[in-house]
């Protein structure tokens, strides 16, 4: 067999001295991060420094000192991690030398200082590089100037999203400030790893099929999510919408949604009578035939409010509003046929409800609970809410809520609570938040649900407030 070029120790000699090199290399990088600390002047012992040191505070002026802390953390740990596995080659090169002497290529041992060591360092290298510290503006008691959260994540693309955008012409904007900041939720940093995957993507191609990613960041908190500079997927077979008149009462083609994430795979199979349409909320909510009959047809059950009766109670006032529940539109269609516009928010919980409502003709707005509405003070007539805000809420969580609706409800505007259901037992705190705003009420009825639920159906008018 043909003997390798290499003498028996060369390998083994070098691995050592690589050891130690990147052993240097490690102090060198704890030196390095020490100094540039140390000229940002955080081991200054001023009043702020020492109160942020040795008090409870994790963030610094708006300056995340322990993110920066767990990236310099992450770059010392992956040199480690390299240290040690050389350490473990050597060794194990040293007890098989005689036969790796017979059997190691030069290719092999380039393809090993490629992948083993090159590559590790080129990260280390970059992610260091990566750590931004904060300018400081000013002398004394100076802020700082860098984004927050810039030394939380890794992905360039999130980096860059993040990063304060200056304006070109170095002056105001019309919004009054010189740079943009675009935001995202505070519990992104809680779901890195997803978040990173959402924004793994090549720039100007198409985006993945992820929308239930972007779902799921959503709902636990990563609200807003950053915007993707990738362009949307559709449906490959997709058809023209029906007219607006045909459109709000027939159930639309389903070659316009893109089913991979769902269950289903046409609006048929999404029929409450099918135990795997996968989805429970709004049951029967894809069946046109039960949507006709919603809030014109006069039901035995008290709590059912007819849109009729409520807008007769503010004639030619009621113009624009809000459903804020989950469902397929019917609310807003109904309130067309009244030269009423309705917004209707949706999330797809199982089932395409925002396409359902966008082939309706109607206006979905894709918002969780986490999200303050986009909308401005005192400007809609109505707030509709069935079917979503129930009893399972957190009471905190429906304080903030219901005082966001009071925000964007116009003086003289209707409050509509539609079937709000709970345990018997919590109806009195539920009754004191709706009414702890005063509201006119003109409707309120409350209706058995089962032997331990109730049902609350209101109808408030909030109060004018010339303060």
């Amino acid at each position: 067999m043909r003997r390798s070029c290499f003498p028996k120790f060369r390998l083994s000699r070098a691995m050592a001295w690589l050891q130690l090199v990147l052993g240097g290399l490690v102090i060198v990088v704890s030196i390095s991060s020490l100094f540039r600390f140390y000229s940002a002047g955080f081991f200054m012992h001023n009043e702020d420094i020492c109160h942020h040191f040795y008090g409870v505070k994790d963030v610094y002026d708006g300056f995340d000192i322990r993110a920066l802390s767990d990236r310099v953390g992450e770059v010392l740990t992956r040199m480690e991690s390299l240290q040690d596995k050389l350490g473990k080659t050597v060794q194990q090169l040293e007890k098989e030398k005689d036969a790796l002497d017979k059997t190691i290529t030069r290719l092999e041992y380039k393809k090993f200082l490629e992948v083993e060591v090159i590559r590790p360092l080129y990260n280390a290298h970059i992610a260091l590089r990566q750590i931004r510290l904060p300018k400081a503006k000013g002398i004394g008691n100076f802020t700082m100037e860098e984004e927050p959260l810039i030394n939380t994540f890794v992905t360039e693309e999130i980096r860059k999203y993040i990063t304060p955008k200056k304006n070109r012409v170095g002056k105001v904007n019309i919004y009054g400030a010189e740079k943009i900041h675009n935001t995202i939720g505070h519990a992104c940093v809680l779901m890195k790893k997803e978040l990173e995957e959402y924004m793994d993507y090549d720039i100007g191609s198409y985006c993945k099929d992820d929308w239930n990613l972007a779902q799921k960041l959503m709902v636990n908190g990563c609200d807003p999510l950053p915007r993707r500079r990738c362009l949307t997927r559709a449906s490959k077979v997709c058809q023209k919408p029906f007219p607006i008149n045909e459109s709000l009462w027939k159930l639309p083609d389903g070659r316009n949604v893109r089913w991979s994430n769902y269950q289903c795979r046409n609006f048929e199979c999404l029929s409450s009578k099918n135990p795997k349409r996968g989805y429970s909320k709004c049951s029967g909510c894809f069946e046109m035939d039960k949507e006709k009959l919603k809030w014109v047809a006069n039901r035995s059950v008290p709590v059912d409010f007819l849109i009729s009766d409520v807008l007769a109670i503010k004639p030619g006032e009621i113009r624009i509003g809000l459903d804020f529940g989950v469902g397929t539109g019917t609310f807003a269609a109904r309130m067309r046929e009244q030269n009423v516009t309705i917004v209707s928010t949706a999330l797809n919980l199982g089932a395409p409800f925002n396409e359902m409502i966008a082939l309706r003709g109607l206006i979905p707005l894709y918002v969780t609970l986490n999200q303050r509405l986009p909308f401005f003070d005192n400007t809609m007539d109505l707030i509709h809410t069935t079917g979503f805000m129930d009893g399972w809420l957190d009471m905190l969580l429906l304080d903030f809520i219901l005082f966001d609706w009071d925000r964007i409800l116009r003086p003289g505007g209707l409050l509509w609570i539609d079937r709000f259901f709970c345990n018997k037992k919590d109806l009195d705190d539920y009754m004191y938040m709706f009414l702890q705003f005063r509201y006119k009420k003109h409707k309120w009825a409350i209706s058995p649900k089962s032997k331990d639920e109730v049902y609350l159906s209101a109808l408030l008018e909030k109060p004018p407030r010339a303060i």
